[in-house]
């Protein structure tokens, strides 16, 4: 399920934003989170199963469209899915705009849009 990031998570949210290759750097991710704490057009989403937060979602948007910056799921909930399952709900959710990667999730983004066809 995807919920809306609240300050409460902040940790959690560092964590799994952790693993992505250029968030690794303390200071990259403090930076990371102040811009989606700072920024309307910066909207950050948590994704849970059951109790637990197992992946995190990033987003720009746009008048048109939505970039997806950050998308990031813990290394014990992979392949499972859950990645395909994030972008679907963001794309659900912004369903009067185009959703699409930036640069540094575009391997992601297509590996889980064809598993998704």
């Amino acid at each position: 399920m995807l919920i809306r990031y609240k300050k409460s998570f902040k940790k959690i949210a560092m964590g799994l934003l952790s693993f992505m290759p250029r968030e690794k750097e303390l200071r990259t991710l403090k930076e990371t989170m102040d811009c989606y704490e700072s920024n309307d057009d910066r909207q950050l989403f948590l994704w849970k199963v059951d109790e637990d937060v197992v992946g995190v979602i990033g987003v720009a948007v746009h008048d048109t469209k939505v970039e997806i910056l950050h998308i990031a799921v813990n290394p014990s909930f992979r392949d499972e899915g859950i990645g395909t399952e994030m972008m679907a709900a963001v794309t659900k959710l912004f369903s009067d705009r185009d959703v699409g990667p930036n640069e540094s999730t575009t391997r992601f983004f297509e590996k889980c849009t064809k598993e998704s066809r």
